[in-house]
C-alpha cells in the first residue's frame, strides 16, 4: 500500500482503506483469495471476471511453463509461429458460423479499438452506435463508446461520430440507422455496468436491422464471453451471428494480458485486401506464445471440467436462492442475472423515516446504499463483491466458474442477512457511518 500510494494510484488506496478492504493478500486458489492471516475470502469480484477457471489453475500454469521451457521462437513479426494460429482456430471453431478469423490484441479495450477500425475500413463509413449505460474500455476510442459520463468527463474531445442509442430499443436503433453512414453497432449482450440483459429478440433484431442498413453488428463479449453466462459466448442465448466478437479477460485464465476480435471472412477480406495493406492493423504482443498457450489451456479446462455447463447450473441456483428476496424485503427492487453474472438492485425502503433518509443519502452520494451490502459481506462474511457501476444501487457478483454449490448457498444466506440489516435503514446507516469513521481514522495512522 505504501508503494501504491507513492508511485501508483493513491486515490485507489484511499478507497480501499476507507472501505476496510485493505487486506494483505498472499495467495489465490480457485474461487478464493487468502490473506496473511490465512483467512479465505470468497472472491465474487474475480478480477473483474478474469479468473473464470479459478485463480492459479495448475493446467494453465503448466502450459505457460511448457512454453517457457521450450524456448519458442516467439514474435518473429516478419514471420508467423504456431500457437497464435492454433488459438485462433480453436476460437473460430467454437464461434458462430459467421466468424472466420481472428485479429489478435492484448486487452478488451484494445479489441474494441480494433473493432472500431475494422468496422470503418469494412464499410467505408464513420458512424459508430453504442448502447446507453455501455462499458467498452478506457482508451480514447473505447471511451467514446462508454455510456456513463463519469468515465468520459475531462478526457474530451472524444472520437467523433459515436452516438448512444437506448439499450434494447429496436425502434431507436432503426431511426439512427435510417440517418445513414453507420459503420457498426457495438453492444454487450449483457451490460457489465448494472448487469442489464438484452431483451428477448433484441440482438437478433439488431443484427437484421444493421445488415439491412449496410452496417455491421459487433458483440462485445470481453466480460460475458468464455463461459461466464452458461454458454461459451453469451450471444448464443439469442442465436445471433455477428460480424465481429471482441474477447479478452478470462481467455488466458488470468495470467497473461490477452484479447482479440473474432471477425467474419468478409471483414477480413475488406480490411486486409492486398499486400500493401497486410500490416495496416496489428499489435506487437498480440500473437505472443504465452498468451496463446494460456488461452488454449483455458479452453481445455473449460471443456474437460464442464465449467460452462456448471456456470449455467450454479447461475440458475443463485437466482433461485436470491429472487425471493424481492418479495421478502422492500429495499430489494430486482434480482437478475445470466449464468454466473448476477446482480441485486436496491431501491427505496418502506417507512417514512427510511424513505426520507434514503432520499437524503442519494442526494449526497448516489449509490451509497449499495455499500450497506458490500461492506458487511466483506467484513462479516469474508465475501468480496462490487457495486455494479458508479452512482447505482446495484451489487454485482462474478464468481469463478469453479465455484462450488456450497459457496453459492453460503453467499445467498449471507446476502439475505445483510439485506435484512440494510432494510432497517436508519440503524444500518449509523453502523455503516461508525465503521467508515473507524476505518478513516485507522487509514490516517
Amino acid at each position: 500500500m505504501v508503494l501504491n500510494d507513492r508511485v501508483l494510484n493513491p486515490q485507489l488506496g484511499r478507497i480501499v482503506r476507507t472501505l476496510g478492504f485493505d487486506r494483505q493478500w498472499v495467495a489465490g486458489e480457485g474461487a478464493h483469495l487468502i490473506d496473511d492471516r490465512g483467512d479465505r475470502y470468497l472472491d465474487l469480484l474475480c478480477g473483474y471476471g478474469v479468473f473464470a477457471v479459478g485463480r492459479n489453475h495448475p493446467d494453465v500454469i503448466a502450459a505457460l511453463e511448457d512454453v517457457m521451457a521450450a524456448r519458442t521462437p516467439n514474435l518473429p513479426q516478419l514471420g508467423v509461429t504456431l500457437l497464435a494460429g492454433v488459438l485462433a482456430e480453436a476460437l473460430v471453431e467454437r464461434a458462430p458460423a459467421s466468424i472466420g478469423a481472428m485479429v489478435p490484441a492484448n486487452s478488451g479495450t484494445e479489441a474494441v479499438e480494433a473493432a472500431i477500425k475494422l468496422s470503418r475500413a469494412t464499410t467505408g463509413r464513420d458512424r459508430i452506435l453504442f448502447a446507453e449505460h455501455a462499458f467498452h474500455g478506457l482508451t480514447l476510442g473505447s471511451l467514446s463508446l462508454n455510456g456513463n459520463k463519469e468515465f468520459r468527463d475531462g478526457f474530451g474531445p472524444l472520437l467523433a461520430d459515436c452516438r448512444a442509442v437506448p439499450f434494447g430499443d429496436l425502434d431507436a436503433l432503426e431511426r439512427e440507422l435510417a440517418g445513414g453512414g453507420v459503420a457498426a453497432l457495438i453492444v454487450e449482450p449483457v451490460q457489465g455496468k448494472g448487469v442489464n440483459l438484452a431483451p428477448a429478440g433484441y440482438l437478433r433484431g439488431a443484427q437484421e436491422r444493421c445488415h439491412a442498413a449496410g452496417a455491421l453488428l459487433v458483440c462485445d463479449e470481453v466480460q460475458t464471453g468464455i463461459g461466464r453466462t452458461g454458454r461459451l459466448f453469451a450471444l448464443e442465448h439469442w442465436d445471433v451471428e455477428p460480424d465481429m466478437i471482441t474477447v479478452a479477460k478470462a481467455l488466458s485464465g488470468g495470467f497473461v494480458p490477452i484479447g482479440g476480435v473474432l471477425v467474419s471472412r468478409h471483414v477480413m477480406g475488406r480490411v486486409f485486401d492486398g499486400m500493401e495493406r497486410g500490416v495496416r492493423h496489428g499489435s506487437t504482443f498480440g500473437t505472443n506464445d504465452l498468451a496463446a498457450a494460456a488461452g488454449l489451456a483455458t479452453l481445455r479446462v473449460l471443456e474437460r471440467e464442464g465449467l460452462v455447463e456448471h456456470a449455467a447450473r450454479m447461475g440458475e441456483l443463485l437466482l433461485e436462492l436470491t429472487r425471493p428476496l424481492v418479495d421478502r424485503y422492500e429495499i430489494v427492487r430486482e434480482v437478475r442475472g445470466l449464468g454466473l453474472m448476477w446482480a441485486i438492485e436496491l431501491g427505496r425502503p418502506g417507512g417514512a423515516a427510511s424513505r426520507s433518509l434514503f432520499k437524503a443519502v442519494e442526494r449526497a452520494q448516489p449509490g451509497l446504499i449499495a455499500q450497506l451490502v458490500t461492506v458487511p459481506l466483506f467484513h462479516e462474511h469474508r465475501i468480496l463483491c462490487q457495486v455494479a457501476g458508479h452512482g447505482m444501487n446495484v451489487v454485482k457478483a462474478l464468481p469463478a466458474l469453479v465455484v462450488e454449490e456450497a459457496e453459492i448457498r453460503r453467499f445467498a444466506a449471507a446476502l439475505e442477512e445483510v439485506v435484512a440489516a440494510a432494510e432497517r435503514l436508519p440503524s444500518a446507516m449509523a453502523s455503516f457511518g461508525w465503521r467508515m469513521a473507524r476505518q478513516s481514522v485507522a487509514a490516517r495512522r
